[in-house]
């Protein structure tokens, strides 16, 4: 698989609107409940600062994808936030390493000094691995701070790094 990581086009939203409800379905890792259509993933995707795909440029496949975006207004706009998602045919092929790796120079060139992830699911270990190998610091947990798809409440684990002075 040849992974290029770049900025989403028209032709790319079906397969992420595709990755990304694969995620909300899941219910374990985005706050989000309501699945995408191609209206609202339209829509979604284009109102955020950057949004990303890992494409595999052998099958044309969409794999992953990202969006950046400021994760306040006014004083604090200078803080970023982003979301990752992995087709779970390709998880544990590093396009999630690959993914955070580019959403951290993209942040920085957007004008953001600090990319920060709010609610890390604390059972999300690869996510979490994840993000400390690629050097973000975990600011502390927020006891039961996200309502699985089950029902039960897991901790959650803000993280952040500094991505551009």
């Amino acid at each position: 698989m040849n992974i290029e990581i770049k900025r989403y086009t028209d032709e790319d939203l079906a397969g992420m609107i595709s990755v990304w409800n694969e995620v909300v379905e899941d219910g374990i890792a985005f706050p989000q409940e309501t699945l995408l259509t191609g209206e609202s993933g339209a829509a979604f995707f284009e109102e955020q600062t950057y949004s990303a795909v890992a494409k595999d440029t052998d099958s044309g496949r969409i794999v992953g994808l990202y969006i950046l975006h400021p994760n306040n207004i006014g004083r604090c706009g200078h803080i970023a936030n982003a979301s990752f998602a992995v087709s779970s045919s390709c998880r544990g092929e590093h396009i999630g390493e690959k993914l955070v790796k580019d959403c951290i120079v993209r942040a920085g060139e957007e004008g953001f000094r600090i990319l920060q992830f709010n609610a890390v699911v604390s059972t999300n270990i690869h996510a979490r691995h994840l993000y400390e190998r690629c050097g973000f610091k975990q600011l502390g947990t927020i006891p039961g701070g996200f309502r699985m798809k089950d029902g039960h409440y897991e901790d959650i684990c803000p993280y952040y790094i500094e991505c551009g002075k």
